[in-house]
């Protein structure tokens, strides 16, 4: 090994993540902020100037917001107040969520993964480029990591490895983690170029008979055009001349819109996957490494961020020592049921955006008219493909808000939830009023075990949400999920409830 070999092995993280993508990033970076020592291995040497996605959700936002990096975000994207489910003309309104970010922000995904990677170098994440995993080998205590670097072949030893490293991923097939799911039987086209005549509203759909065509703005001169050749147009393989793109644009919404120069043309099939473990022992997946879908409202790459954010605290207590047991088995308990809710919702956009026959036609109508008209409908499906909707569950006799994401709480002086959980940390709520949850102690810190780093909010009741409007006191996941809520009236009850549900967040005799 070279002496520069010698130095990254002797630098290597607590835990190495492969993939230098939005989703290893992100992880990345949720894992710094509790002080682990992370390494991201990312095989490309200089980022893809391609964009991949380009549509940011709602709880993307959210989770961006509780860790005070929004605003970075969502200043050099583009704000769509609503979002559409299989591309039908009448489209679901955000403006019904209960989220300060009731939008889709347009933004192309070099541009995520550059602000993800200076946030994450800030913090301390050794991000090496042009370095590729090639193999790895695990036992009880650690993992051994070869990778490809520039100056050759070097090993790392550390505790866990995450594969953030997309669909093919190489580190689900070392660790034996099988990925069904249904082949291509349907294909979709990208490409970003140059309109002279562009479409007059910022996101343009159409579908007919012949295909679908999307066309949006992503950068300064340049627009992605997207959408399903039913006509036969482009084909299905190699890539077609620009003549075809202007052919299946003309077939399909009646105009070309004058395209010219394309930067990059793709395709992808309909193939969906899921993989059925995301963690064997010391490895763990997230992201398309866990999960492929069709191309269907930018569902992918909001997907492994929300992975990354459940899975980032939860190994970083297990690396600090201080989970409780099994917490770690809880991220694919939690997470694989997501995945298949997804799954589910992506292929039944599937069908819908790439079947052209008469019968389809006429189920993409009723649908249509569904949104446009029972308002229920319309937010029940914001609600899942925004993410806002996600629920992990609960025990019996749990609190009904248990396992939901919390929403962004008005607190007393302007204070809201998602800015208390900046730093990664769980937040107990006293809402009673009085500071009665701790037996008075505002400051001061229950008999351990208790999660390192809670903050303690004393405020009054909360009178903006009927579910919220009874609960004396709740406590909140660093991910932003209702970990335990009550409404005992008794205080002496309920700091006994409190107490236990702190008691469950930490391992015994974890020092505060």
């Amino acid at each position: 090994m070279t002496s520069a070999g010698r130095s990254w092995e002797r630098r290597m993280g607590e835990v190495v993540i492969v993939g230098g993508g939005p989703t290893g990033l992100w992880l990345a970076a949720e894992l710094r902020l509790a002080g682990v020592e992370v390494t991201v291995l990312e095989r490309r040497a200089e980022r893809d100037p391609h964009s991949k996605g380009f549509t940011i959700h709602p709880r993307t936002m959210e989770l961006w917001a509780s860790r005070g990096v929004g605003e970075s975000f969502a200043a050099w994207g583009t704000r769509v107040p609503d979002s559409h489910f299989g591309l039908l003309d009448h489209r679901m309104s955000y403006g019904t969520l209960d989220t300060p970010f009731p939008y889709v922000l347009l933004l192309a995904q070099p541009k995520v993964e550059e602000l993800m990677e200076g946030y994450a170098r800030d913090l301390g994440v050794d991000v090496r480029r042009g370095h590729a995993f090639t193999a790895l080998t695990q036992d009880a205590d650690r993992v051994v990591v070869r990778a490809e670097g520039p100056a050759g072949p070097y090993t790392l030893k550390t505790g866990f490895v995450a594969g953030c490293d997309g669909a093919g991923s190489a580190v689900r097939s070392a660790a034996g983690i099988g990925f069904p799911g249904t082949a291509s039987t349907a294909y979709a086209w990208v490409a970003d170029v140059t309109l002279d005549d562009p479409p007059a509203v910022p996101y343009f759909q159409t579908t007919g008979e012949t295909g679908q065509v999307l066309v949006v703005p992503i950068g300064p001169g340049l627009h992605r055009v997207a959408g399903v050749d039913g006509a036969g147009v482009l084909g299905r393989g190699g890539r077609p001349a620009d003549k075809d793109l202007r052919a299946w644009l003309v077939a399909v919404a009646g105009t070309d819109f004058g395209l010219r120069d394309p930067v990059w043309v793709s395709g992808t099939g309909s193939a969906s996957c899921l993989a059925d473990r995301y963690r064997s022992g010391r490895v763990l997946l997230a992201g398309d490494a866990a999960h492929r879908l069709f191309p269907a409202g930018g569902m992918g790459l909001n997907l492994g961020v929300q992975d990354a954010s459940n899975l980032g605290w939860k190994l970083a207590a297990t690396v600090r020592g201080w989970a409780p047991e099994g917490l770690l088995d809880t991220y694919h308990a939690e997470r694989h049921p997501v995945g298949a809710a997804t799954l589910r919702l992506t292929r039944g956009q599937t069908a819908l955006m790439t079947t052209f026959t008469p019968e389809n036609l006429a189920l993409r109508s009723v649908l249509d008219d569904a949104i446009a008209r029972v308002p229920e409908f319309s937010r029940f499906l914001a609600e899942q493909i925004s993410g806002v909707g996600v629920s992990y569950g609960r025990d019996a006799g749990d609190h009904p808000l248990v396992g939901t994401r919390a929403p962004d709480l008005r607190l007393s002086g302007g204070r809201g939830l998602f800015a208390l959980l900046v730093p990664g940390r769980y937040v107990l709520l006293d809402l009673t009023g009085a500071g009665r949850v701790l037996a008075g102690r505002v400051t001061a810190s229950p008999e351990p075990p208790m999660p390192p780093g809670l903050a303690v909010c004393v405020d009054g009741p909360v009178g903006s949400r009927p579910e919220w409007r009874l609960v004396r006191a709740a406590l909140i996941r660093p991910d932003g999920h209702v970990a335990w809520a009550s409404e005992e009236e008794d205080d002496a009850a309920l700091r006994s409830a409190a107490a236990t549900a702190l008691a469950a967040t930490a391992r015994a005799g974890t020092p505060d």
